[in-house]
């Protein structure tokens, strides 16, 4: 199997039947300290079609029995998925999507909160999107304030704003918080290979960049909805080179494959940070030269790498 058989796919599928609004989606590894902040702010909201994905990725704490205690006081349903073995977020992420009872899916990490409006606020600015624009929208996306208040990030140029992730990562490479739900439809015909679970950290981003290569763009907001707490111990925003290697392996690879033909004159930036961030990554893992080389479309791409592979161990 070649490295780009480990890019995830789209094909367009029939839609569901569904019985939510919404499902909010939470993942659970060793956050029995940090579980009732989303408790607490579901328990809250204003609008109450939704249900909770709960699913505790073999957590070694006591994530299970602080579950169980919410789940029994919880105001809304809950389907609660007890893994016994630590899967990490993307693999639990497509076993919500299989799950998911409601039209929209928004994911809500498990020492989050949000406002108690959120819901309300997602589901008004869907249904004022445009007629004739609802079929290309994938979902809406708000902004994420810290556990003090403070605003992260910049706001967007506009609200609201279509657009999607590639053109913002266009507008800065820099990745900061953002928090949204996208069309249960349009999640289920997105096949990741599941050869990539269990190997550590995947970013969410390679979906979202996905769905901007098949042509949706996603109704941006400026109002913080979502609050991010960034003092949380093992945030995901803490990286690791080692351990997120193969995450960042195939996310880079993604981004190369995908978009060179209508960017890489346009923004070489881009696809320079990638060649190096994938050179990086190679120093931790088992793929060779070869392998690489023949994943990668484009032949000026794949020919930097080549020239840039024997300076890799002092990147």
């Amino acid at each position: 199997m070649q490295l780009a058989d480990l890019i995830p796919k789209y094909s367009k599928q029939n839609k569901g039947k569904y019985v939510y609004t919404f499902t909010v989606f939470t993942p659970v590894y060793n956050r029995a300290n940090t579980l009732h902040r989303v408790f607490k702010s579901l328990n809250e909201q204003t609008f109450k079609d939704f249900e909770l994905v709960i699913i505790n990725d073999g957590s070694s704490d006591a994530s299970h029995k602080v579950a169980e205690k919410l789940i029994a006081k919880a105001n809304f349903p809950v389907n609660y998925v007890n893994n016994k073995s630590n899967q990490h977020k993307m693999a639990c992420f497509i076993q919500a999507i299989t799950l998911a009872k409601g039209k929209f899916l928004l994911p809500f990490d498990s020492d989050d909160e949000c406002a108690p409006n959120a819901l309300e606020v997602f589901f008004n600015e869907y249904e004022s999107i445009p007629e004739e624009k609802k079929k290309n929208i994938s979902g809406v996306t708000s902004l994420c304030k810290d556990q003090n208040g403070n605003l992260i990030g910049s706001p967007f140029l506009k609200s609201p704003l279509y657009s999607n992730t590639f053109k913002q990562q266009l507008k800065s490479s820099k990745s900061l918080e953002k928090w949204g739900f996208t069309k249960t439809d349009i999640l289920k015909g997105i096949t990741v290979n599941p050869n990539i679970f269990s190997r550590g950290y995947i970013p969410e981003g390679i979906l979202w960049e996905l769905l901007a290569k098949e042509g949706f763009e996603t109704k941006y907001i400026n109002q913080a909805l979502r609050t991010y707490y960034l003092d949380t111990e093992n945030a995901i925003s803490i990286q690791n080179h080692e351990k997120d290697a193969f995450g960042m392996a195939i996310y880079s690879l993604s981004i190369l494959n995908w978009y060179y033909k209508d960017y890489l004159l346009k923004s070489p930036k881009i696809f320079l940070k990638r060649i190096y961030t994938l050179l990086r990554a190679s120093r931790y893992l088992e793929f060779n030269l070869s392998d690489y080389r023949t994943s990668i479309k484009s032949k000026c791409l794949g020919l930097l790498f080549v020239l840039g592979w024997p300076f890799k161990e002092i990147l």
